[in-house]
Order: C-alpha cells, then structure tokens, then sequence
C-alpha cells in the first residue's frame, strides 16, 4: 500500500547547519507515529518541511505517493496535509464552531463568505457542530469566545480546526506543550481516537503519553534518525536511553 506520507533523503542547512540530515521515513495509512529526540534534534524543522513552511535543502516529500516537495503549505493543504503549532493559531474572539466554520469555509473555497449569516451556509455548520461532538465540545463551549476556554479545550480545538479540513495525514508539534496532566492526556486520548482515515504523526516531550499513544516511533538525534520501531523496541533501545532519555548505554 502507498504510505501516507514519505520522505526519501530530505535535507536542510541553514548556512553550515545540518539542522535535517538525509531523512527517510514513511507514515502508513493511519498510522499513529510519534517523532522524539532531545531539544535541537530537529523535529520541528522536519515537520516545517513536511508541512512546506520550510523548503528542502535536498531530498524529496511525498503525500499519497504523489511528489509534493516543490508545492507551498496551501497547496499541501489542499492536498490533505494539515498541522498544527506549538502555540495555538487561534482567533480568540471567536467561538469554537464559528472558527471550526471558517476553516471549513476556506477548504471548499468559500473563506471570502465567512461574513454570511450562519443559516447561509447549514450544511457546514451542522458539519461543524458534529466535528465538534465528535472531540467532545459541550454545546455551551461551542458558541462561547475560544479565549474563555481551558488551555487543553484550546489545543483540541486547534485540532478541530486542522480535521475540518479533511485531512489525510494530520502533523501534530507537540499538542500536549503547556496542558496541564489532566488535560494532556484527554488531549492525546481523543487525538489516539481519530478516524483510521487520518494518519497521524506527533511530536511531544511526554514519553508517557507517546508510548501510551503511538503504535510505532522515530527517533531524531543531530538531525538524523538514530532508531525507529515498536514503542517497546525504541524504550529498550540502549541509544536511546543514552541520547535522548539520560541513560548510560551501557551498565
């Protein structure tokens, strides 16, 4: 089966920084994969070229078996690649459904209507409303301004965002950065809970929530993949240990 998403010896300097060395990896259909290593590994900058904010220095990006490497991130968007930041992207002022609405807006290519009355467009917005069930948003929640929301609440509706936009393969850069425990893990909990349709690929910190989430994991370190695998491989994995969570290789 063609994978979801796949790079095959992708590369970028900056000046005589090898910030992503000759990577090759390959997320299957719906698959849920999580892509750690120590801070500087660069798992950011890999997920900047997958999503195009970034372009390769060489090497090559692939989305449904199709070459995507030269396209901007909107075009990679409408392609069915979809991320999501470190730091929330959001319209604060706006309610959970009418940001989820504006993101579907601008998938069917509508986004210049967004001022229309809602009853103008109610295919979308139950649409809306049921994407937003489905991540557990209470009716309350939906039409409150988005700044009222718990960090978590926020992080999920970034989420919400991004699958309205009907994506195959979903990039998440740590979803979990800032959310208290509790909320972290309902976060990663509702994201383990996704269509298979989706493949999903996350960066986070918190290995207890990476090996309770991912089905298989890359390890990035100086750039380079150091270990890929089983979650239970990749805890095992003496390399690991030593690179990435501060244990001797040896003894």
């Amino acid at each position: 089966m063609i994978p979801a998403l796949e790079t095959r010896g992708l590369t970028r300097r900056f000046g005589g920084f090898l910030a992503v060395n000759d990577v090759s990896l390959s997320v299957p259909q719906g698959a849920r994969l999580a892509l750690i290593g120590p801070n500087g590994a660069g798992k950011t900058t890999l997920v900047n070229l997958l999503s195009g904010a970034l372009s390769a220095t060489a090497g090559r990006v692939m989305l449904n078996g199709d070459d995507i490497t030269a396209l901007a991130m909107h075009a990679r968007v409408k392609r069915g690649l979809a991320r999501t930041f470190q730091i929330n992207q959001l319209f604060l002022e706006l309610s959970p459904h009418e940001a989820v609405m504006l993101a579907m807006l601008e998938r069917e290519g509508l986004a210049a209507r967004w001022w229309r009355p809602v009853w103008a467009h109610r295919a979308l917005a139950e649409e809306a409303e049921a994407l937003l069930a489905g991540l557990r948003f209470q009716p309350r929640e939906m039409r409150a301004p988005a700044r009222l929301l718990p960090y978590g609440r926020q992080r999920l509706l970034e989420i919400a965002m991004a699958l309205a936009l009907k994506p195959r393969v979903l990039l998440l850069d740590e979803p979990a950065a800032g959310v208290p425990p509790g909320e972290s893990r309902e976060v990663l909990d509702t994201v383990a809970a996704l269509p298979r349709d989706v493949a999903v690929l996350l960066i986070e910190h918190d290995m207890d929530l990476v090996f309770r989430f991912a089905e298989r994991v890359v390890v990035l370190a100086q750039g380079a993949v150091l270990a890929e695998g089983a979650p239970d491989a990749v805890r095992g994995d003496a390399r690991v240990r030593e690179v990435y969570l501060g244990e001797p290789a040896h003894g």
